[in-house]
C-alpha cells in the first residue's frame, strides 16, 4: 500500500493526470504541457497563470517557464483565460496529479479557501505570485513573491504632487483643482485594490487633488481606448491621467491622439508596468512617469518552489526590485525591456 506521493510512480503520475485533466477542463486540456512531462527526478510544480492580456503578462509567464527548464523542474501550465473557475479546476487537477509545488497567480483576492484546504490535505505546498489573496487561514498557502502594489500607487502619486506643486509655485492660480482620471486594472485583484489604495493615501491630504472619473479597464489597452473615448467627451479639464498599466495607457493614447489631443502635454500620464511600449512614449513625450512592475520574477519563483519541495520554511512575503523612470531622467540609459 501506498502511503506517500514521492513513492507514486512518474509514469503512473502522467496517466493520471491526463485522465482528470480531460475530465476537469475538457478541451482546453490541449493547452497543458503534458508532452513536456517526462520521467526523470526533477520535480514537479503546477503553474496557473491567469491569462495573456498584455506583453507584462506574457514575459511573466516566459519568466517562469525559461527559469523551470534552467532549473530541470517540469512545469505543468495552465492559461485560466481571465476565469476564476478555470484557475481553481487547474489547481484540483495539479492536486490530482499530486505536483510537489503549485504556483498561482491568483485572478481575484476572494474565493480560494476550499481549493488550498485540497491542496493542504493533499501535503501540496502552495505559492502565491504577483497578485495577492485573502484567505481566512493564511497557512493555507506557504508565501507571496511579487510587487509591491501599494508602493506602485504611492510612487504614481508623489510624481503627481512633485509634478503640480512646482507648478502652482510658480503660478497665481493656487485654489485650482487638479482634476484627476484614474484607470484601475480588474476589479477585486489585488494589484488594482493597492495601487489605487497608495495613490489616495499621498493624496488623502492634498484636497485640491480631486479624482473625478475612475472606472476599471481590466488590465486592457482595448478597454484603456473605450474608457478614454468615454470620459474625454465627459470633461474638459482633465490634468492626470493615472492608469494601472501599460496596456490601458497605450490605449488611452491611442484615443487621445484621436482627438488632436497631445499626450503628456496637455494630460499628464502617470503609468505601470515599464514595458518597451510605455518607455518609448516617455522618450517621445507622450507619457511622463513610468513606474516599473517587475515581472521577471521566474528565478526566485523556482528557487522558492524548490525549497518547498525540500520541505524547507520560505520568506512569508518577499517583493522584488522595481525602479520608477521620470521624464526628468536620462532615457537614453535605460537598457531594452524585453517586454
Amino acid at each position: 500500500m501506498i502511503h506517500n506521493k514521492k513513492q507514486i510512480s512518474k509514469r503512473f503520475r502522467i496517466i493520471i493526470f491526463i485522465i482528470i485533466t480531460c475530465c476537469l477542463v475538457g478541451c482546453s486540456a490541449q493547452k497543458k504541457n503534458l508532452s513536456q512531462i517526462e520521467e526523470d527526478d526533477g520535480i514537479i510544480v503546477g503553474f496557473s497563470q491567469i491569462g495573456a492580456e498584455s506583453a507584462w503578462r506574457t514575459c511573466n509567464t516566459r519568466s517562469v517557464q525559461d527559469a523551470a527548464a534552467e532549473q530541470g523542474v517540469q512545469l505543468v501550465y495552465d492559461n485560466a483565460e481571465q476565469k476564476q473557475e478555470n484557475q481553481i479546476k487547474a489547481l484540483r487537477s495539479f492536486i490530482a496529479y499530486q505536483v510537489d509545488v503549485i504556483v498561482f497567480v491568483p485572478i481575484v483576492t476572494d474565493g480560494w479557501d476550499n481549493v488550498l484546504q485540497e491542496a493542504r490535505d493533499a501535503g501540496i505546498p502552495v505559492l502565491v505570485t504577483d497578485r495577492k489573496i485573502d484567505v481566512v487561514d493564511q497557512s493555507l498557502y506557504a508565501g507571496f513573491i511579487g510587487t509591491d502594489s501599494l508602493k506602485e500607487g504611492r510612487n504614481a502619486g508623489m510624481f503627481v504632487l512633485d509634478k503640480f506643486e512646482n507648478k502652482r509655485e510658480h503660478s497665481d492660480k493656487t485654489d485650482e483643482y487638479i482634476n484627476i482620471v484614474e484607470l484601475f486594472g480588474t476589479e477585486g485583484s489585488s494589484v488594482a485594490l493597492g495601487r489605487a489604495e497608495g495613490f489616495r493615501e499621498v493624496l488623502e491630504t492634498h484636497p485640491e487633488y480631486r479624482i473625478i472619473y475612475s472606472k476599471s479597464g481590466d488590465f486592457l489597452r482595448s478597454k484603456g481606448y473605450e474608457l478614454a473615448v468615454e470620459f474625454l467627451e465627459m470633461y474638459e479639464d482633465i490634468d492626470v491621467i493615472f492608469s494601472h498599466n501599460d496596456g490601458m495607457t497605450l490605449g488611452v493614447i491611442e484615443a487621445m491622439e484621436e482627438k488632436g489631443l497631445l499626450p503628456g502635454k496637455d494630460i499628464v500620464i502617470v503609468t505601470i508596468d515599464a514595458q518597451q511600449a510605455a518607455i518609448d512614449a516617455l522618450r517621445e513625450g507622450k507619457v511622463n512617469c513610468v513606474i516599473e512592475c517587475n515581472p521577471k520574477t521566474g528565478p526566485e519563483i523556482i528557487k522558492l518552489a524548490e525549497s518547498l519541495a525540500a520541505g524547507e520554511n520560505i520568506p512569508r512575503l518577499q517583493y522584488v526590485h522595481e525602479e520608477v523612470f521620470y521624464e526628468t531622467d536620462d532615457l537614453s540609459r535605460i537598457a531594452p525591456r524585453g517586454y
